[in-house]
């Protein structure tokens, strides 16, 4: 299956993007379409010594910045590498999308190109917590900041599927992130949804508070986007912060910088543990075709983990599954 590659999405776009479209079709077998400005894309490949089966390029002539308005840019650069990559999922040439480019850019492509599947009132932006083996889903991390409780019946649906088809989580549990556990905390809004959740043909197992959401009790987490969105931020921020402290610490002193030589592989396990790099992309769930956005400082690494994500909920079925949901 053909995944649709923006080549000029991200910080480190296009060396990074090329290079870890290289690092998939090799490591992976996986058949890519580079998209973006021909002659740039070639001379990546070019600087790699080799023009390797399994990967075409797909010309367009513009790109979409980090720091552009997104729907104002999706309207005007009609031939940005982000539209011309989505209407190939559109058309069915491509089985799948990834870009580490402007998010907001890509989410209102995958509405403007793909519509959302029928039935499905809004789409929602996840993300992989690496709390436990599999990983944690948590949605929504800034798609909707104002939300109805539908919405998140649908989210906690929808996030449902993508963890038992792309995750290979058996019968996902489900929690709803809250202020507190039982099932009268938290604003109207949050009972309200609560009590439907209970009624919803899923996993669920209630509310679980911020604190709680590392201990492995639910596979997959819904929210809203602003407040899952704040809580990713602020969990990236508080990692970034110890591991920053720890470095610190551990050159201090001669004897301690002897023990960091020790402990040496076991902090680079953590650190790549921690690292969204290490799960590639995450999901925009609720748009008609599989997209997969990855972090803006994606490296090669990262970006061969995001076309893995995206060939692996292409096959799994995962977007039918949801086009069923959205049906009963």
């Amino acid at each position: 299956m053909l995944i649709a590659l923006d080549a000029m999405g991200g910080d480190h776009a296009p060396a990074e993007i090329v290079a870890g479209a290289l690092l998939a079709r090799n490591e992976l077998g996986i058949e890519i379409a580079l998209v973006g400005p021909r002659e740039i894309i070639a001379a990546e490949l070019a600087r790699h010594g080799e023009t390797p089966t399994g990967i075409e390029i797909i010309h367009a002539s513009e790109a979409i910045a980090m720091d552009e308005h997104p729907a104002q840019a999706v309207r005007s650069k009609r031939d940005a590498s982000i539209n011309v990559a989505m209407g190939m999922v559109k058309r069915g040439v491509a089985s799948s999308f990834v870009s580490a480019g402007n998010t907001g850019a890509v989410m209102a492509s995958a509405l403007m190109t793909l519509g959302r599947v029928h039935g499905i009132e809004r789409p929602a932006l996840g993300t992989i917590a690496p709390y436990t083996e599999t990983g944690v889903l948590v949605l929504d991390v800034g798609a909707n900041a104002d939300v109805k409780p539908n919405y998140l019946v649908q989210f906690a649906q929808m996030g449902s599927v993508y963890a038992e088809r792309v995750m290979g989580v058996r019968n996902p549990r489900v929690a709803l992130l809250n202020i507190g556990g039982e099932e009268t905390k938290g604003s109207e809004l949050m009972q309200d949804v609560h009590g439907r959740l209970s009624k919803a043909n899923i996993n669920f197992v209630g509310n679980i508070e911020g604190g709680e959401v590392h201990n492995g009790r639910a596979d997959v987490v819904v929210t809203d986007g602003f407040t899952g969105n704040v809580a990713v931020k602020v969990t990236e921020g508080a990692a970034d912060f110890i591991f920053h402290e720890l470095r610190g610490a551990l050159t201090s002193k001669l004897r301690y910088k002897l023990a960091a030589l020790v402990l040496k592989p076991a902090l680079l396990q953590l650190r790549e543990k921690m690292d969204p790099g290490t799960y590639g992309g995450v999901p925009l769930l609720g748009v008609n075709g599989v997209v997969i956005i990855a972090h803006g400082a994606s490296d090669a690494r990262a970006v061969r983990n995001a076309l893995h994500a995206a060939n692996e909920a292409a096959s799994s079925g995962m977007l039918d599954a949801i086009r069923s949901l959205a049906k009963r």
